[in-house]
């Protein structure tokens, strides 16, 4: 069981690593939790795991590969000297998943030890649909909006194998990126 304060703290811990590692080029974002993720089923996303022997988290960051989001993860710049959009939109895609789940990695390092990570995986937005089967403890979807405009979306989903309880300090100075971690 996860309890609450827990939920809370996945849920804190998730934002605060996607704030972190956002492109340079957006300085208006606002990250917000949503329950409307019936337009997400038409979406590809990408999919990292962190887990630890006590809970696996699985994230999966729902994207198109419209003009928006393509100029804010790949830039315009690259597109227009490399010529084929979409190998260097997925791989800009997969490149940010790592960073956002490096941080979270580090952030849940705080608090539990033995915590390691998946490579991304690509899957059809139609998985979602069967996300209810994989029985998590905790579920919440969140919306990266840009501007006003949904850029991505990022649904968390959280198995416990024993019961989970840690606060989040609402200190956000622990997020940092550009660390290397070897192992």
């Amino acid at each position: 069981m996860i309890s609450p304060h827990a939920q809370e703290g996945f849920d804190t811990l998730l934002i605060r690593s996607l704030k972190a590692s956002l492109p340079a080029a957006i300085e208006h974002s606002d990250i917000c939790i949503t329950s409307e993720v019936s337009e997400l089923v038409d979406q590809e996303a990408v999919v990292l795991t962190v887990s630890s022997y006590l809970f696996r988290l699985m994230v999966m960051i729902h994207f198109k590969q419209d003009r928006q989001t393509t100029a804010y993860m790949v830039g315009s710049q690259e597109l227009a000297e490399e010529g084929s959009e979409r190998p260097a939109f997925h791989d800009a895609i997969a490149e940010y998943g790592n960073l956002f789940c490096g941080i979270l990695n580090r952030e849940l390092g705080s608090y539990f030890p033995h915590i390691g990570m998946s490579t991304p995986n690509f899957l059809d937005g139609h998985c979602l649909s069967y996300i209810e089967m994989l029985n998590c403890s905790h579920i919440q979807h969140f919306a990266v909006n840009v501007d006003g405009a949904p850029l991505f979306h990022v649904s968390l989903c959280v198995s416990a194998y024993d019961d989970l309880d840690f606060e989040v300090a609402e200190d956000e100075a622990s997020a940092s990126t550009g660390e290397l971690e070897l192992f």
